[in-house]
């Protein structure tokens, strides 16, 4: 089977170098039984990589078996792996195989393996060395013969230095490693990807589908795509279905995208470029694109957002203060700041700036003092929501030496969507 033919059977689409690459390993390697571990964001394709490398092995008629080791709760992922004997804990009526066992002769993929409690991890270690393993509430030794592929969507190695995951383990996946491009780093398979996704619905849904425009086509380029081919496809179906036989324009598109652009600004905002890019593009700016109040308005547009960051801002600076500092705060100390408030002003310096007007904005401290929450948002430059959370984040978990719970607290946001956060700025 060559590469295209590969490609075309199991939807791994795409004529960048990047995607190639990734096809001629895996041509490359499923023939053997080596170990493979697979890295690559959510919805990047690790199933179905895992998939394409077992239907071209030799163990292609025999069992895949595939697990997710994440959705398994602690409690019984050793009884979902290995197997039980009959009363060996409460409930267990019945003597059952484990995942390895249903898959002897074939091949076990092993999805977000990082998220493997430590104790079973030596098991792991234990039946990918030997094959050797023990069914819970049993002595004897049972053995299987697998193939393993595993997959994460996490840096293994960081995992390791946080002592999250074994380092033996590591090394004994580690063996050959795939690394799934996400779509933002190859651009040129979006919109071939999305044409094919929008054949199989039109015809699926009995629907037509009567292309977009240019301003949509670039922005379906340029946006992040968090998701990656699995957001992709879900934003084609919703097209075909929702938008049935209506040209799509950039507004209407929109709709549909619900992360980040590249640059750093959300979808519904207009992009600031960088000082290279007005340069270099100076006839196409208009002056209206360097006014800040533009910016703002836009912003404030931005309602969700503003509301999340605005009440980080609110709790970290207060955080910031011991009740005894507070107290020892002069009562006669002017104040008109309002944690609701986000607004354009004017520094001392006279320039034009996107933050919080704290108590008088001329009292900001010199520049060689230590960064701060004002001197962030009196910088030149005006930073985006983005930026603004990621500092915002970073300042809190240094503040509370990694302890995510007290900076979710502190920021005044769930510890899901500070998790959430954390993973999209690629903080760990």
């Amino acid at each position: 089977m060559d590469r295209k033919a590969l490609q075309e059977r199991f939807g791994l689409n795409g004529e960048s170098a990047a995607i190639k690459q990734v096809v001629d390993k895996i041509m490359q390697i499923a023939k053997t039984d080596i170990t493979v571990l697979l890295q690559g964001e959510t919805g990047t394709g690790k199933d179905v990589t895992a998939r394409a490398i077992h239907s071209i092995s030799d163990r292609k008629n025999s069992n895949l078996v595939i697990v997710n080791c994440g959705a398994i709760p602690e409690g019984i992922i050793e009884s979902e792996l290995f197997g039980h004997e009959k009363g060996s804990f409460t409930g267990a009526h019945d003597s059952r195989k484990g995942y390895f066992e249903k898959a002897d002769g074939g091949t076990i993929f092993l999805d977000e393996i990082a998220d493997t409690p430590k104790n079973i991890q030596v098991k792991l270690l234990r039946v990918l060395e030997s094959g050797e393993y023990f069914r819970v509430g049993s002595s004897k030794m049972q053995t299987t013969n697998v193939r393993v592929i595993a997959a994460t969507n996490k840096d293994l190695w960081e995992e390791v230095n946080e002592g999250n995951f074994r380092e033996d383990l590591y090394y004994r996946l580690d063996t050959v490693k795939i690394k799934l491009p996400p779509l933002r780093d190859r651009q040129e398979d979006i919109v071939p990807i999305f044409r094919i996704f929008v054949n199989e619905f039109s015809s699926r849904y009995d629907s037509v589908f009567k292309g977009f425009s240019d301003e949509a086509r670039e922005l379906l380029i340029s946006y992040r795509w968090p998701g990656n081919v699995r957001e992709l496809r879900n934003v084609a179906e919703q097209l075909v279905v929702l938008e049935k036989s209506q040209f799509i324009d950039k507004e209407r598109l929109q709709k549909y995208l619900k992360g980040r652009q590249h640059r750093g600004s959300a979808d519904n905002l207009p992009v600031v470029a960088s000082k290279q890019q007005e340069e270099d593009d100076s006839d196409d700016f208009s002056s209206a694109s360097h006014d800040p109040t533009l910016i703002y308005r836009a912003l404030v547009e931005m309602r969700t957002d503003l509301s999340d960051l605005k009440k980080m801002l609110a709790k970290f600076i207060y955080s910031s203060f011991s009740n005894k500092e507070i107290k020892a705060l002069p009562e006669a100390m002017p104040r008109d700041f309002d944690p609701n408030d986000i607004s354009v002003y004017t520094n001392k310096h006279g320039e034009e700036s996107l933050g919080i007007r704290s108590m008088d904005t001329d009292e900001i401290e010199d520049e060689e003092s230590e960064p701060s929450i004002d001197t962030f948002f009196t910088d030149d430059e005006i930073p985006s929501i983005e930026k603004a959370e990621k500092f915002l984040i970073q300042q809190a978990l240094k503040k509370f030496e990694g302890n995510r719970r007290k900076a979710s607290e502190a920021l005044g946001v769930s510890e899901r969507t500070l998790y959430r956060k954390l993973d999209q700025y690629e903080l760990q």
